[in-house]
């Protein structure tokens, strides 16, 4: 792993017009949004389903939508946590297990994060699974300098 630091953000994009969002990202001179969802194409997610935001992103910011489905939750871990209302704590657990099961400080492209953004749902990192993500790579990788949008 290189030593250089590379600075990686996180953001989700509830509680915020697609204005705010894309002023946002553009503020913090992001590189590329890298999506960590599970569900990409919910009708929820408004301006953030996957096509409409791979649009966005491209014609807005000119950067580039890279999916990493490695470092999405199961659904079966979801649907534990929201539909059932788990707790948080079990979750961060489950979370990080499944994070260390699939090796994904092997598996995933330290350039792709560098000036990365990783985007969940989720408007605070607190708890999300993005703040899981970037702290367990930090732990393995150990020079990520991480900012969280809000």
């Amino acid at each position: 792993m290189p030593t250089e630091t590379i600075p990686v953000f996180t953001v989700g994009f509830t509680k915020k017009t697609a204005a705010q969002f894309f002023e946002k990202l553009r503020a913090a001179g992001i590189k590329r949004l890298v999506d960590v969802r599970l569900n990409k194409v919910s009708q929820l997610a408004g301006f953030a389903k996957r096509d409409d935001l791979q649009y966005f992103l491209k014609e807005i910011l000119h950067v580039d939508y890279v999916e990493a489905p490695l470092l999405a939750p199961t659904q079966e871990l979801l649907d534990a946590y929201k539909k059932n209302k788990g707790r948080w704590e079990d979750y961060e657990r489950d979370f990080n297990k499944l994070m260390e099961e699939r090796h994904i400080e092997d598996k995933i492209d330290p350039a792709i994060l560098a000036s990365g953004c990783l985007l969940c749902s989720e408007d605070k990192p607190h708890q999300c699974h993005r703040r899981l993500v970037v702290e367990y790579l930090q732990r393995h990788w150990g020079n990520l300098d991480i900012k969280h949008i809000v």
